[in-house]
């Protein structure tokens, strides 16, 4: 069985902004989804890629059979070849550059219980030459695009691998990479050792003792997203009063302040409200009641029971085959993927055109460039 940390590295992000939610989601059950499942999957073989080609001495058969038992499994998808290979070939081409063989780690549990009590992770990839550390994670996930820059989790794995290096290496510099495939690619960041240690000194201690002690201080925000709690934390219902926290006699129409203050509420709105609707769901499922609301079967689909026979039916009838099947090309990222970054680029790399994205609202702390309108009316502009 698996042991989980009270303040893991992985919730950090949570346990940092929330300290009440450690001990308030303490006894709640674990919970786990088919996507969670997929990206364990995935993990597996890139560890197994990375095994290969740093830590152990395996032959091809041995790697094919190994790799042959996590093909079986139901989630496996062709695709994962692809996205591992990113995430393998990042820590290659990184290990290539040294001028002697770096040391690397696979899997490695990191202990950071010297500032975070009882804290430790599972760091993915550790990788040391000289006074340089990498700490290489791989997210399979395409949901949510998860930034390298002031990562916590990140952070906490680096400060983990120091403690555990630094009789052996005098690690100055500590480079953070967060390989995502399917959303965002590669993202790097870069700190020192010195402002590490003091960020775990002068934030992640004094918030971590607060959250280990079950000091009852909430707060929410980004975090909540996997908070096992977040359907009915109190703290978080606050944000229906996106419109209403202005109080007293209001003109008819909101004002730009007013609209920014909306924008920023509506994204965790509409997760909040699902995180709601899925937990009424599963209350009245097990037998439980919500008053005022009840279960009712929804829309209904049709299929056939055979859909082989079914065609060979319309066939026979004299239906074209044309009206029962249809041909789409897959797009480029798909393409990409089942033939490999590499050789894709090789062989049709100079007919990828990269189009400029739709204008989009986003918050003024996002790391993208403000969208110009002055260029797009340049761009449009009549030719003498």
């Amino acid at each position: 069985m698996t042991e989980h940390a009270l303040l893991s590295a992985s919730s950090a992000e949570r346990w940092l902004n929330c300290p009440g939610s450690v001990r308030l989601t303490q006894d709640m059950p674990d919970k786990t989804s088919s996507y969670a499942e997929e990206g364990r999957l995935a993990h597996s073989i890139a560890e197994l890629k990375l095994r290969k080609l740093f830590l152990e001495p395996m032959g091809p058969k041995a790697f094919t059979t190994r790799m042959n038992k996590l093909k079986k499994q139901e989630l496996y998808a062709a695709e994962m070849q692809g996205h591992t290979d990113v995430y393998t070939d990042y820590i290659s081409e990184i290990a290539n550059s040294f001028p002697s063989r770096p040391l690397v780690a696979a899997e490695m549990r990191v202990d950071f219980s010297e500032i975070v009590p009882n804290g430790f992770g599972t760091a993915d990839c550790i990788m040391l030459q000289g006074s340089e550390m990498y700490i290489v994670d791989f997210k399979y996930g395409k949901g949510v695009a998860v930034s390298a820059e002031d990562n916590p989790q990140m952070k906490l794995y680096a400060f983990g691998a120091l403690c555990h290096y630094r009789m052996i290496y005098d690690i100055k510099t500590i480079h953070i990479t967060i390989v995502q495939p399917r959303a965002g690619g590669i993202k790097e960041s870069v700190i020192s050792s010195e402002d590490l240690c003091n960020w775990m000194a002068f934030t992640v201690k004094p918030a971590a003792q607060k959250a280990f002690d079950g000091v009852e201080e909430y707060a929410a925000g980004d975090w909540c997203r996997f908070c096992k709690a977040h359907a009915q934390c109190r703290e978080s219902s606050t944000v229906i009063s996106a419109v209403e926290d202005f109080g007293g006699k209001l003109p008819p129409l909101l004002s730009d302040i007013e609209v920014g203050h909306l924008l920023g509420k509506l994204d965790a709105l509409k997760k909040y409200s699902q995180k709601v609707k899925d937990y009424a769901e599963a209350t009245m499922l097990n037998g439980g009641d919500i008053p005022g609301w009840k279960l009712v079967e929804g829309r209904s689909s049709r299929a056939f029971d055979d859909q082989e026979a079914a065609f060979k039916e319309l066939s026979e009838a004299g239906i074209n085959e044309a009206l029962l099947w249809h041909r789409d090309p897959y797009t480029l990222p798909q393409i990409e993927t089942a033939v490999g970054k590499k050789e894709f680029t090789k062989i049709v790399g100079g007919r990828v055109l990269k189009q400029q994205g739709k204008p989009t609202v986003a918050p003024v702390s996002d790391k993208r460039k403000a969208y110009s309108t002055v260029q797009v009316e340049e761009d449009f502009k009549p030719i003498n």
